[in-house]
């Protein structure tokens, strides 16, 4: 019985997903969870209270294995200008997996205080990665500097949603330019 409910947790977030990277956070209704998953729509109501339930658990279960994805493209990188490059080129990177298009949405909504906290908590420590490095490259406020380096993804990622003129290769080359010149500037 556990196992079955810990599959159609697994299958209504796969399906939040879905709905959220296809169609936005109007897109992410119980009618619609319960249309993907074959459930009824008070099925649904079991697993979770509210949007803002299926919202806060896509955040626990996807930003960490987002962040996993960023430390260890930083965690394979020589020297702390590589590692702040691989925190930019990994981050953008991931703008085409339907995770990142969830968190994305996500973002965008009108969450409740919850969910916005769990959302700052996890960009929090995607922030705190490159502190380090930023520091050893001689910066005089690191966590400032990794906080407007952040900025600046999150300004690419948006540009690259958009399916901005631009080929998202040539965005990510300037983002990391950008990025790059303005710490050790």
């Amino acid at each position: 019985m556990a196992e079955h409910r810990s599959m159609q947790r697994a299958a209504l977030l796969d399906a939040a997903r879905s709905l959220l990277s296809e169609g936005g956070t109007e897109a992410l209704t119980f009618p619609a969870l319960a249309e993907r998953t074959g459930l009824a729509r008070s099925s649904v109501y079991e697993y979770f209270r509210s949007r803002a339930a299926v919202v806060e658990e896509l955040c626990e279960v996807d930003f960490p294995v987002w962040a996993a994805e960023v430390e260890a493209g930083m965690a394979s990188a020589e020297g702390a200008e590589a590692k702040v490059e691989a925190y930019v080129r990994r981050q953008l990177a991931l703008v085409g997996d339907r995770r990142h298009r969830a968190v994305v949405a996500i973002s965008a909504s009108e969450l409740d205080a919850g969910a916005r906290e769990k959302i700052r908590a996890a960009h929090g420590g995607l922030v705190a990665m490159i502190v380090d490095a930023l520091r050893d490259m001689g910066h005089a406020e690191p966590r400032l500097a990794a906080m407007l380096v952040q900025g600046v993804v999150d300004a690419a990622v948006r540009r690259i949603e958009l399916g901005a003129a631009e080929d998202p290769a040539a965005i990510t080359d300037a983002t990391v330019s950008m990025v790059l010149r303005g710490v050790l500037g």
